[in-house]
Protein backbone atom coordinates (compact mmCIF):
# COMPACT_ATOMS: atom_id res chain seq x y z
CA UNK A 1 0.00 0.00 0.00
CA UNK A 2 1.39 3.37 -0.98
CA UNK A 3 0.26 6.92 -0.49
CA UNK A 4 0.67 9.61 -3.09
CA UNK A 5 -1.52 12.46 -1.92
CA UNK A 6 -1.70 13.93 -5.39
CA UNK A 7 -3.31 10.72 -6.64
CA UNK A 8 -5.86 10.41 -3.85
CA UNK A 9 -9.45 11.49 -4.19
CA UNK A 10 -11.95 12.77 -1.65
CA UNK A 11 -15.63 11.97 -1.95
CA UNK A 12 -17.95 14.45 -0.26
CA UNK A 13 -21.46 13.27 0.55
CA UNK A 14 -23.71 16.24 -0.11
CA UNK A 15 -27.02 14.76 -1.21
CA UNK A 16 -28.94 14.67 2.06
CA UNK A 17 -32.17 16.58 2.64
CA UNK A 18 -31.23 18.21 5.94
CA UNK A 19 -34.76 17.86 7.29
CA UNK A 20 -33.82 19.02 10.79
CA UNK A 21 -32.94 22.41 9.31
CA UNK A 22 -36.21 22.93 7.43
CA UNK A 23 -37.30 25.38 6.10
CA UNK A 24 -33.76 26.74 5.50
CA UNK A 25 -32.60 23.60 3.68
CA UNK A 26 -35.67 23.53 1.45
CA UNK A 27 -33.84 26.21 -0.53
CA UNK A 28 -30.18 25.80 0.44
CA UNK A 29 -28.47 22.39 0.70
CA UNK A 30 -26.90 21.86 4.10
CA UNK A 31 -23.27 21.68 2.82
CA UNK A 32 -23.76 25.12 1.28
CA UNK A 33 -24.88 26.73 4.51
CA UNK A 34 -22.26 29.17 5.72
CA UNK A 35 -20.14 29.14 8.83
CA UNK A 36 -18.34 32.43 9.34
CA UNK A 37 -19.51 33.51 5.88
CA UNK A 38 -18.02 30.54 4.03
CA UNK A 39 -19.90 27.38 2.91
CA UNK A 40 -19.31 24.30 5.04
CA UNK A 41 -18.16 22.32 1.99
CA UNK A 42 -15.55 24.98 1.22
CA UNK A 43 -14.05 24.58 4.70
CA UNK A 44 -13.79 20.84 4.09
CA UNK A 45 -12.13 21.27 0.72
CA UNK A 46 -9.67 23.80 2.15
CA UNK A 47 -8.49 21.15 4.58
CA UNK A 48 -8.04 18.46 1.95
CA UNK A 49 -6.11 20.87 -0.26
CA UNK A 50 -3.75 21.56 2.61
CA UNK A 51 -2.75 17.89 2.41
CA UNK A 52 -2.34 17.96 -1.39
CA UNK A 53 -5.57 16.06 -1.95
CA UNK A 54 -7.02 18.02 -4.82
CA UNK A 55 -9.47 15.77 -6.69
CA UNK A 56 -13.03 15.89 -5.42
CA UNK A 57 -16.19 13.98 -6.23
CA UNK A 58 -19.25 15.65 -4.74
CA UNK A 59 -22.42 13.57 -4.59
CA UNK A 60 -25.49 15.77 -4.83
CA UNK A 61 -29.25 15.52 -5.14
CA UNK A 62 -30.93 16.23 -8.48
CA UNK A 63 -32.91 18.95 -6.69
CA UNK A 64 -29.80 21.00 -5.96
CA UNK A 65 -27.78 20.89 -9.18
CA UNK A 66 -28.13 24.62 -9.79
CA UNK A 67 -27.15 25.45 -6.19
CA UNK A 68 -23.91 23.48 -6.40
CA UNK A 69 -23.09 24.80 -9.87
CA UNK A 70 -23.37 28.31 -8.46
CA UNK A 71 -21.19 27.35 -5.49
CA UNK A 72 -18.54 25.99 -7.85
CA UNK A 73 -18.60 29.17 -9.90
CA UNK A 74 -18.30 31.37 -6.81
CA UNK A 75 -15.97 29.33 -4.59
CA UNK A 76 -14.37 26.46 -6.53
CA UNK A 77 -14.07 27.60 -10.14
CA UNK A 78 -10.38 26.70 -10.30
CA UNK A 79 -10.61 23.34 -8.49
CA UNK A 80 -10.92 19.78 -9.75
CA UNK A 81 -14.48 19.17 -8.58
CA UNK A 82 -16.83 16.72 -10.28
CA UNK A 83 -20.52 16.46 -9.42
CA UNK A 84 -22.31 13.13 -9.45
CA UNK A 85 -26.08 13.43 -9.27
CA UNK A 86 -28.25 11.07 -7.26
CA UNK A 87 -31.55 10.87 -9.11
CA UNK A 88 -32.93 9.01 -6.13
CA UNK A 89 -31.55 8.56 -2.59
CA UNK A 90 -28.85 5.87 -2.55
CA UNK A 91 -27.57 6.10 1.01
CA UNK A 92 -23.95 6.49 2.02
CA UNK A 93 -22.79 3.16 0.53
CA UNK A 94 -24.95 3.14 -2.58
CA UNK A 95 -23.76 6.57 -3.68
CA UNK A 96 -20.10 5.62 -3.14
CA UNK A 97 -20.63 2.51 -5.24
CA UNK A 98 -22.06 4.77 -7.94
CA UNK A 99 -18.60 6.35 -8.46
CA UNK A 100 -16.59 3.12 -8.16
CA UNK A 101 -15.28 3.35 -11.75
CA UNK A 102 -13.99 6.90 -11.14
CA UNK A 103 -11.68 5.88 -8.31
CA UNK A 104 -8.04 5.00 -8.87
CA UNK A 105 -6.02 2.31 -7.17
CA UNK A 106 -5.14 4.31 -4.07
CA UNK A 107 -7.26 4.55 -0.92
CA UNK A 108 -9.78 7.37 -0.96
CA UNK A 109 -11.33 9.64 1.62
CA UNK A 110 -15.05 9.97 2.21
CA UNK A 111 -16.51 12.80 4.26
CA UNK A 112 -19.97 13.92 5.17
CA UNK A 113 -20.54 17.30 3.60
CA UNK A 114 -22.33 18.92 6.52
CA UNK A 115 -19.66 18.78 9.24
CA UNK A 116 -16.62 20.87 10.07
CA UNK A 117 -13.52 18.96 11.10
CA UNK A 118 -9.83 19.69 11.61
CA UNK A 119 -7.80 16.49 11.79
CA UNK A 120 -4.27 15.45 10.88
CA UNK A 121 -4.88 13.63 7.59
CA UNK A 122 -1.26 12.55 7.33
CA UNK A 123 -1.60 10.85 10.69
CA UNK A 124 -4.72 9.11 9.41
CA UNK A 125 -2.93 7.96 6.24
CA UNK A 126 0.00 6.58 8.25
CA UNK A 127 -2.35 4.87 10.70
CA UNK A 128 -4.31 3.29 7.85
CA UNK A 129 -1.15 2.02 6.18
CA UNK A 130 0.24 0.62 9.45
CA UNK A 131 -2.90 -1.36 10.30
CA UNK A 132 -3.61 -2.52 6.75
CA UNK A 133 -7.38 -2.57 7.17
CA UNK A 134 -10.08 -2.11 4.58
CA UNK A 135 -11.37 1.03 6.28
CA UNK A 136 -10.29 3.54 8.91
CA UNK A 137 -12.76 5.73 10.76
CA UNK A 138 -11.70 9.09 12.15
CA UNK A 139 -12.97 9.13 15.73
CA UNK A 140 -13.57 12.30 17.70
CA UNK A 141 -14.21 12.81 21.39
CA UNK A 142 -17.41 14.69 22.24
CA UNK A 143 -18.97 15.73 25.56
CA UNK A 144 -22.39 14.31 24.60
CA UNK A 145 -21.77 10.86 23.04
CA UNK A 146 -25.28 9.67 23.89
CA UNK A 147 -26.52 11.93 21.08
CA UNK A 148 -24.49 9.99 18.51
CA UNK A 149 -23.25 6.54 17.61
CA UNK A 150 -20.43 5.52 19.94
CA UNK A 151 -17.56 3.49 18.47
CA UNK A 152 -15.79 0.94 20.69
CA UNK A 153 -12.26 -0.20 19.80
CA UNK A 154 -10.03 -2.86 21.30
CA UNK A 155 -6.43 -2.32 22.40
CA UNK A 156 -5.25 -2.76 18.79
CA UNK A 157 -7.60 -0.02 17.52
CA UNK A 158 -9.90 -2.52 15.82
CA UNK A 159 -13.53 -1.45 15.87
CA UNK A 160 -15.45 -4.13 17.74
CA UNK A 161 -18.81 -2.53 18.46
CA UNK A 162 -21.15 0.31 17.50
CA UNK A 163 -23.59 1.65 20.09
CA UNK A 164 -26.30 3.91 18.64
CA UNK A 165 -27.15 6.72 21.07
CA UNK A 166 -26.46 4.67 24.22
CA UNK A 167 -28.02 5.88 27.45
CA UNK A 168 -24.79 5.20 29.36
CA UNK A 169 -21.99 5.44 26.81
CA UNK A 170 -18.79 3.57 27.76
CA UNK A 171 -16.74 5.95 25.65
CA UNK A 172 -16.89 9.55 24.46
CA UNK A 173 -15.53 8.68 21.00
CA UNK A 174 -17.86 8.72 18.01
CA UNK A 175 -17.43 8.47 14.26
CA UNK A 176 -16.67 11.91 12.86
CA UNK A 177 -18.07 11.16 9.41
CA UNK A 178 -14.61 10.96 7.85
CA UNK A 179 -13.33 7.66 6.45
CA UNK A 180 -10.30 6.37 4.59
CA UNK A 181 -11.32 3.40 2.46
CA UNK A 182 -9.79 0.78 0.22
CA UNK A 183 -11.51 -0.34 -2.98
CA UNK A 184 -11.77 -3.71 -1.24
CA UNK A 185 -14.96 -2.38 0.37
CA UNK A 186 -16.83 -2.94 -2.89
CA UNK A 187 -16.41 -6.69 -2.36
CA UNK A 188 -18.93 -6.23 0.44
CA UNK A 189 -21.52 -4.51 -1.72
CA UNK A 190 -24.42 -6.93 -2.07
CA UNK A 191 -25.83 -5.61 -5.33
CA UNK A 192 -24.71 -5.28 -8.95
CA UNK A 193 -26.04 -1.73 -9.34
CA UNK A 194 -26.40 1.34 -7.14
CA UNK A 195 -29.26 0.82 -4.69
CA UNK A 196 -29.95 2.32 -1.29
CA UNK A 197 -27.46 1.04 1.28
CA UNK A 198 -25.52 2.54 4.15
CA UNK A 199 -21.88 2.16 5.15
CA UNK A 200 -22.98 2.46 8.76
CA UNK A 201 -25.27 -0.59 8.56
CA UNK A 202 -24.30 -2.51 5.43
CA UNK A 203 -20.49 -2.20 5.40
CA UNK A 204 -18.84 -1.28 8.68
CA UNK A 205 -20.41 -4.06 10.82
CA UNK A 206 -19.24 -6.66 8.26
CA UNK A 207 -15.72 -5.26 8.26
CA UNK A 208 -15.68 -5.19 12.05
CA UNK A 209 -16.58 -8.89 12.18
CA UNK A 210 -13.60 -9.67 9.95
CA UNK A 211 -11.21 -7.40 11.90
CA UNK A 212 -10.77 -5.09 8.91
CA UNK A 213 -12.18 -1.90 10.44
CA UNK A 214 -10.05 0.44 12.54
CA UNK A 215 -10.65 3.61 14.50
CA UNK A 216 -8.11 6.43 14.59
CA UNK A 217 -8.67 8.88 17.45
CA UNK A 218 -8.23 12.62 16.99
CA UNK A 219 -8.35 15.67 19.21
CA UNK A 220 -9.04 18.32 16.55
CA UNK A 221 -12.10 20.46 16.04
CA UNK A 222 -15.35 18.83 15.00
CA UNK A 223 -18.75 20.41 14.57
CA UNK A 224 -21.94 18.69 13.49
CA UNK A 225 -24.10 21.34 11.83
CA UNK A 226 -27.21 19.18 11.58
CA UNK A 227 -29.48 21.18 13.89
CA UNK A 228 -30.00 24.89 14.41
CA UNK A 229 -28.35 24.70 17.84
CA UNK A 230 -25.27 22.86 16.52
CA UNK A 231 -24.99 25.09 13.47
CA UNK A 232 -25.06 28.17 15.71
CA UNK A 233 -22.34 26.66 17.91
CA UNK A 234 -20.16 26.08 14.83
CA UNK A 235 -20.63 29.66 13.67
CA UNK A 236 -19.55 30.95 17.06
CA UNK A 237 -16.68 28.56 17.83
CA UNK A 238 -15.10 27.27 14.59
CA UNK A 239 -11.54 28.56 14.32
CA UNK A 240 -10.13 29.33 10.89
CA UNK A 241 -6.43 29.67 10.28
CA UNK A 242 -3.81 28.02 8.08
CA UNK A 243 -2.76 25.66 10.85
CA UNK A 244 -6.25 24.54 11.77
CA UNK A 245 -7.82 23.13 8.61
CA UNK A 246 -7.85 19.34 8.73
CA UNK A 247 -4.34 19.72 10.06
Amino acid sequence: MTFNSNGMKAIILAGGKGTRLYPVTLETPKPLLTVQKRPIISHLIDGFLKHQIDEFIVLISKDHIADFEKWKKDFAFDLNVAFIVENEPLGTFGCIYQVKSSLGDEPFFVSNGDELKSFDLRKMMDFHKEHNGAATLALVEVPNPSSYGVVICDNEHKVCEFLEKPENPPSNYISSGLYLLEKEIFNYYSYDKPVFSMVEKDLFPKLALENKLYGCKFQGQWFDCGTFERWEKAIKEWRINNDDLLC
